[in-house]
C-alpha cells in the first residue's frame, strides 16, 4: 500500500502520531490540508487497498483485513486515529480488537446502515447496487463532487475512478450484514464529530454512536458537512489535539 508519512516539525518533542483513514472512493491526499494544520504531529495516511496509488492491490477479502492493514501501519502504538466516513468504521473495529495500539480516536460520520433510520438512498444501504461496479463508482462520484466537476475531470482520471467501483462495492458489502464492531466493548476514548450541515441520518448516527460508546464524546461543527477535514481542517486539527489523553500544545 502507498503510505504518506510526514514527520513532526518538532522531532522528538512531537505531540504524537496520528493515523488517518479515508472513506469510500477517497485517498490519503484528501488529508493534505488537515496534515498541514498539525505540524507538531507525525502524520500518517495511506491509500486503502483498491484506491488511489493502491489501486493495483485487490480489494481486501474481508473487513478484518481492512482493520489489520490499519493496525500494521499504526505499529505498536500508542497512536491517535482519525477515521473519516467508512474509515471511521475501520477505526472503531480496530479500537475494539487492538485497544493497546490506540490511545484515542476521532470519528467523523461513520456510516452505520444497520441503524433503523438509515435511508435507502445511500450507497451504504445498497443504493445503485443494480449498476455495474464502474457505473456505480461514477454515480457515487457524481453525488460527491457534482456533475459539473466530474465532467471537467480528465478522461484518464474519470477512468481511474470508475475502475475503483469493485472496491466500492466491496466496501459497502461489508456493512450490509450488520455492525462491523461492538460499540459497547470499545474502551478507548472516542470523540464523535458531525457537521451541522450534514444529512439528518449522519447527525443521528453520530449522536447514537457517542451515547453507546463507554467513553464517547460528541462534537458538532455547525457550519461543516461530511467533508469537514477538507472545509474546516483547522477545526478538525484542534479536535485531534483535544482528544482525551493528548497533551500536545496547540499550534496555529
Amino acid at each position: 500500500m502507498r503510505i504518506l508519512r510526514r514527520p513532526a516539525r518538532d522531532g522528538e518533542n512531537s505531540a504524537g502520531t496520528v493515523v488517518m483513514v479515508h472513506g469510500a472512493m477517497d485517498r490519503a491526499t484528501s488529508f493534505t490540508r488537515l496534515i498541514a494544520k498539525l505540524p507538531e504531529w507525525e502524520a500518517v495516511a495511506y491509500d486503502r487497498r483498491g484506491y488511489g496509488h493502491s489501486a493495483g492491490l485487490a480489494a481486501p477479502k474481508s473487513f478484518t483485513a481492512q482493520v489489520e492493514d490499519l493496525v500494521d501501519i499504526a505499529g505498536p502504538g500508542p497512536v491517535v486515529a482519525f477515521g473519516h466516513s467508512l474509515g471511521g468504521d475501520i477505526v472503531l473495529a480496530a479500537l475494539q480488537s487492538h485497544p493497546r495500539v490506540f490511545s484515542a480516536a476521532l470519528i467523523w460520520e461513520a456510516p452505520m446502515p444497520w441503524m433503523p433510520f438509515w435511508p435507502d438512498d445511500t450507497a451504504s444501504r445498497g443504493a445503485a447496487s443494480d449498476l455495474t461496479p464502474e457505473d456505480r463508482a461514477e454515480w457515487f462520484m457524481r453525488r460527491m463532487v457534482g456533475d459539473k466537476l466530474w465532467e471537467r475531470l480528465p478522461a484518464a482520471t474519470r477512468a481511474a475512478r470508475r475502475s475503483e467501483g469493485v472496491t466500492l462495492q466491496t466496501d459497502f458489502a461489508y456493512l450490509s450484514h450488520g455492525p462491523v464492531f461492538d460499540v459497547t466493548t470499545i474502551e478507548v476514548p472516542v470523540t464523535v464529530g458531525y457537521g451541522g450541515e450534514s444529512r439528518a441520518h449522519q447527525r443521528d448516527a453520530a449522536l447514537a454512536l457517542a451515547e453507546a460508546l463507554p467513553d464517547g464524546h460528541l462534537v458538532c461543527v455547525p457550519d461543516a458537512g461530511h467533508g469537514a477535514h477538507l472545509t474546516h481542517p483547522g477545526i478538525v486539527a484542534d479536535l485531534i489535539r483535544k482528544l482525551p489523553g493528548v497533551t500536545g500544545e496547540s499550534h496555529p
